[in-house]
């Protein structure tokens, strides 16, 4: 393992940060965060910052947060059990289509994906009527589901089956890659969609409201917990729980679909899953870590144990990484999910034009148009940057170059 490339925040009245941001940015405003958390009296030991550390509400995204016998819903946040899914195929450069367009083309019309405003009609990011893979997964969790809207109605007349197998909106993509060697993989980033989101806004609402009857004196009101014995707590976590199978469920549906519209596309049969990665990065699950039975809250990060593959995504025009966790215990067994953003996307759509996104995706298929400016290579970190501040959590296995690159 590497030597250790982490300094130490000392917080106040608070458990300390361990910050892996040697050689990246990070916003005063994120340090803050990171400090109201590190004073909660639930949290253990320390909480480490990831070098893709950036603003988030309530939690900083890229930190990892243990707690002792309770829960931030808001830390987890609303996009449950988002994380990435990468498979490696035998197919190789040689074999890809001069002309990516069609490839980009087909991918984006078996693919649900992006939103429009309610009041314009069917949202696009969800079957109209779902084949019949989607009811086949959906029927494994259909009867937990219903057994959740029992105890909260509120969660019933969400987009649930349909949303199964969709890409949704934002920094969720789908990519065919090329490794270092030439070979093409199949990446995909999406989460738990509608239903994910309302369980978590249902479940952040009433942890609020649990810390407004118990008089807390929370430094930040999003930073309300549920703690065991609490009326909602076993329902959090049962919420959350099937919330994170439907996201690594939503995931293998979507790359079943893509494999299969890459087969209609390119004729050379091939094989897939010569090494595939499904892993979260916005999740919570009890873990041992330093002699404790905790909660760990992995709000923008992924679980990077000894041996354990995961995938480090870059921006739409930079390198990925497929890695191997190093199993470091100061982080948590965890590293970063990603860059990180430098910019929100208000920012990001009134410093860059239409230009600069077009040169700055040179070389790959992609939409270069004024609607997908906010995820600008320019407005997250260097990736490169990132890796190098994680040297003693994980070793790159693969290094990807995307050449399609499809945005909800």
């Amino acid at each position: 393992m590497s030597a250790p490339t982490y300094t130490i925040d000392i917080v106040p009245d608070g458990v300390p940060i361990k910050m892996w941001t040697q050689g990246v940015p990070v916003e005063d405003e994120a340090r803050k965060q990171l400090a109201n958390a590190a004073k909660l009296p639930i949290v253990f030991k320390h909480i480490a910052a990831m070098p893709d550390v950036h603003v988030g509400i309530g939690a900083t995204v890229g930190s990892v947060i243990p707690t002792l016998k309770a829960i931030i819903p808001a830390a987890v946040g609303v996009d449950i059990g988002c994380g990435m899914m990468a498979c490696k195929t035998t197919l190789r450069a040689d074999d890809l289509p001069d002309n990516l367009g069609p490839l980009r083309a087909a991918i984006e019309q078996a693919v649900p994906h992006g939103s429009v405003p309610k009041h314009r009609g069917r949202d696009p990011g969800s079957w109209e009527n779902p084949p019949m893979l989607v009811d086949q997964v959906w029927a494994t969790l259909v009867d937990e589901f219903n057994a959740l809207c029992e105890l909260h109605p509120r969660l019933k007349n969400t987009n649930n089956r349909k949303h199964l197998g969709t890409l949704g909106t934002g920094n969720h993509f789908i990519e065919v890659c090329l490794d270092e060697e030439g070979a093409v993989w199949l990446m995909l980033h999406s989460g738990s969609r509608g239903v994910g989101n309302a369980i978590g806004t249902h479940f952040i609402d009433l942890a609020k409201k649990d810390a407004e009857r118990n008089q807390r004196n929370l430094p930040d009101k999003d930073l309300a917990y549920f703690e065991e014995g609490a009326q909602y707590f076993g329902d959090y976590v049962r919420g959350v729980s099937w919330a994170q199978r439907f996201a690594a469920r939503n995931r293998e549906v979507m790359m079943a679909n893509l494999l299969a519209t890459v087969r209609k596309v390119i004729p050379k049969p091939f094989e897939s899953h010569v090494e595939a990665v499904n892993c979260h990065h916005n999740y919570v699950q009890q873990e041992r870590h330093f002699g404790e039975n905790v909660f760990l809250t992995r709000k923008g990060a992924v679980s990077a144990k000894r041996g354990e593959l995961g995938i480090i995504p870059g921006s739409m025009g930079a390198r990925s990484y497929i890695v191997r966790g190093l199993g470091n215990p100061e982080s948590f067994e965890s590293c970063s999910h990603g860059a990180g953003r430098v910019m929100s996307r208000t920012k990001a759509k009134k410093m860059f034009t239409v230009a600069d996104q077009v040169q700055a995706t040179a070389g790959v298929e992609c939409r270069k148009d004024a609607e997908v400016i906010d995820e600008i290579p320019m407005a997250y970190k260097d990736i490169d940057a990132v890796m190098a501040a994680q040297g003693d959590l994980v070793e790159v296995v693969h290094t990807l170059k995307q050449v399609v690159c499809v945005k909800g």
